[in-house]
């Protein structure tokens, strides 16, 4: 997978959900959900090994080139922490106000009180992302009763965010486009990269959850750069330097943790990220409970999204074709 998929619609999020929950959103399933870790056993002293040796055994470790060029499709689902139940639910008033149907109030009110009971508990929201080659998309997020959905169909997005109240379809922004042209396919950026046009180059060791990985830059062919850090016994990447988020003004460093790595089908994913931002103490987790290697997809799923308007019965679904008569 690659690194800024979900951002888009968990950049939306943002404007009802406070700064530092969508800081997890947009990164979280940002860097990737398909690089991952296995924890050291021990922390002796790294091998005198190249750049280039160095990724040939985490791609070894990660399953095998060929076991990747096998995955065509990969789907997802889980769920994302997103901050304390006071602040999610202030953003679930927002969502449901505008949602136009009636007992609304009633509703919301009931809503009110049970989270009163849960403010300061973490709020998970479930989540379901789907990629297909090369480079399709589709994520979907659970939120105040309804889905927020984002699709990229290779070269075009659009993102549906009725937790604005805005049930429409609406085109990925410039920025959001390049972003997206921009992200490597859905085993990450070190299988198969000098075929991409990416340099690695080794830049030294470093301790990471108590284990020693080696620190590698990644340059790739647009320019752009990233750090990779691949444990030194398991080979595989325990740290990914994710994209940096402004915060008050100012960007701050992004780092993802990859965790409780599993084999699905003769290639590893990780069950487990969290996300930590420079100078925060808090992290956040996004948990991964199915992930499913080449479920059939249709290009449908990843084309502009059809919606039917709710409050008019029998109108046709945003973006179909006119029924003939």
């Amino acid at each position: 997978m690659t690194n800024s998929r979900p951002s888009r619609l968990c950049n939306q999020l943002g404007q009802v959900m406070p700064s530092k929950t969508l800081l997890f959103l947009s990164v979280v399933l940002s860097a990737c959900l398909v690089r991952g870790l296995a924890v050291a056993e021990s922390n002796t002293a790294p091998a005198k090994l190249s750049a280039g040796q160095i990724v040939e055994k985490h791609v070894a470790a990660r399953g095998g080139l060929q076991a990747w060029r096998a995955v065509h499709t990969l789907s997802m689902s889980g769920k994302l922490d997103v901050g304390s139940g006071d602040s999610v639910e202030r953003s679930r008033r927002a969502a449901q106000e505008g949602a136009g149907v009636h007992g609304r109030r009633a509703q919301v009110s009931a809503a009110t009180d049970a989270a009163k009971a849960a403010a300061t508990q973490q709020v998970q929201l479930p989540f379901r992302l789907e990629m297909k080659r090369p480079r399709k998309s589709r994520l979907e997020i659970d939120f105040a009763g309804k889905t927020a959905v984002q699709v990229y169909d290779g070269q075009n997005g659009w993102k549906v965010r009725p937790f604005l109240n805005r049930d429409e379809v609406e085109p990925f922004t410039a920025d959001e486009t390049k972003a997206e042209a921009a992200n490597t396919d859905l085993d990450g950026p070190l299988v198969d990269y000098a075929a991409r046009g990416t340099e690695v180059t080794l830049e030294g060791t470093d301790s990471v959850d108590g284990h020693t990985a080696y620190r590698l830059k990644l340059t790739q062919k647009s320019g752009s750069v990233r750090h990779v850090w691949i444990d030194a016994q398991s080979f595989l990447d325990v740290k990914v330097e994710g994209a940096p988020r402004r915060i008050d003004g100012k960007m701050h460093t992004v780092w993802i943790y990859q965790r409780d790595f599993r084999a699905v089908e003769g290639v590893k994913v990780p069950y487990l990220l969290e996300t930590a931002i420079e100078g925060n103490p808090q992290t956040h987790r996004m948990v991964i409970d199915s992930v499913t290697v080449n479920r059939a997809l249709d290009d449908a799923r990843f084309a502009k999204p059809l919606l039917v308007a709710a409050t008019q019965p029998g109108v046709a679904p945003v973006g179909a074709a006119p029924t003939k008569k």
